[in-house]
């Protein structure tokens, strides 16, 4: 492990969450699952803010859309909390959807939690992020309608109907059991011109367990960098930035694209580490000279 900071003279200070209150602006649920896990570890006590319509920043059936990006809408959401509450420190958390970054085949959902102290005059973001069931069908039966709840886990996961196809402005959502399901997609055949329906699972956490459990993980990555302090400030925060490459090959010793390090961070104050990983080869498949 080596300090690449020049700022080792200041003194760290301490920083202690206990029993401290959070703002969290949420009306879906989001509670239930950050909570608990920021009353174990770092013991503070996250409450739920209300007055302010949280679908006004964005939504995921498209009605209204989100400004600016993923981060800039949860910093909106935690201070409008902080500003309702008049807590000085606010969490907020953001979901996204799209396509996994591996294969680009699977749907994969990221969420990302923020953090403000407005005390320390620092944020925070943790991010957790996974394989989801974010779907949609164009359909022209009940019985395709049927089909597609099973394969998005209807109905604890909840799903959206609309007509004619994905932009149509009315809809309904929150549909959670086979008769009102049922009566959403018979409305919506009748109702559209072309007589065919969309079907879409609906995102909102309350409304999918399975974002809900992300948003949990997320929460974990929090609790975690919650309780790391910099060496150099005390304040939390300092957790991984970046990766630093070239592990050499176990075979040729030729670097290869392999972690070998990683860069640690504080939020305030910028001090750095390079804290070297325990492997010290990486294995000769990733190695670009010994499997081309």
């Amino acid at each position: 492990m080596r300090n690449k900071s020049s700022q080792t003279d200041q003194q760290p200070t301490t920083c202690d969450y206990r029993d401290q209150q959070v703002a969290l602006l949420t009306q879906h649920g989001k509670e239930g699952v950050i909570a608990p896990v920021l009353a174990k570890l770092p013991g503070c006590r996250v409450e739920k803010v209300e007055g302010f319509d949280t679908d006004l920043l964005g939504t995921f059936t498209r009605d209204i859309a989100r400004e600016g990006s993923q981060l800039d809408a949860a910093r909106k959401k935690a201070r409008i909390g902080m500003e309702l509450s008049g807590f000085s420190i606010g969490i907020a958390s953001e979901g996204s959807f799209g396509t996994d970054p591996f294969t680009g085949m699977q749907s994969w959902n990221r969420e990302l939690l923020i953090w403000i102290d407005d005390r320390l005059g620092i944020e925070i973001i943790a991010t957790s992020a996974g394989k989801t069931n974010c779907s949609h069908r164009l359909i022209e039966s009940w019985e395709e309608a049927e089909d597609f709840a099973r394969s998005a886990g209807f109905p604890e996961h909840h799903l959206v109907v609309r007509p004619a196809d994905e932009n149509y402005q009315e809809l309904r959502k929150g549909l959670a059991d086979l008769a009102s399901l049922e009566d959403a997609v018979c409305w919506a055949l009748d109702f559209a011109p072309n007589r065919r329906a969309f079907i879409e699972t609906d995102m909102r956490a309350f409304a999918n367990p399975t974002r809900l459990e992300n948003i949990r993980l997320a929460a974990e990555d929090l609790a975690r960098r919650l309780t790391s302090l910099c060496p150099a400030c005390g304040v939390p925060g300092f957790s991984r930035v970046r990766l630093v490459r070239g592990l050499p090959c176990e075979d040729c010793g030729i670097p290869t694209n392999e972690a070998k390090a990683d860069i640690h961070c504080c939020v305030r104050c910028e001090h750095q580490m390079l804290v070297e990983r325990e492997r010290e080869y990486a294995s000769a498949r990733f190695c670009g000279y010994c499997n081309p």
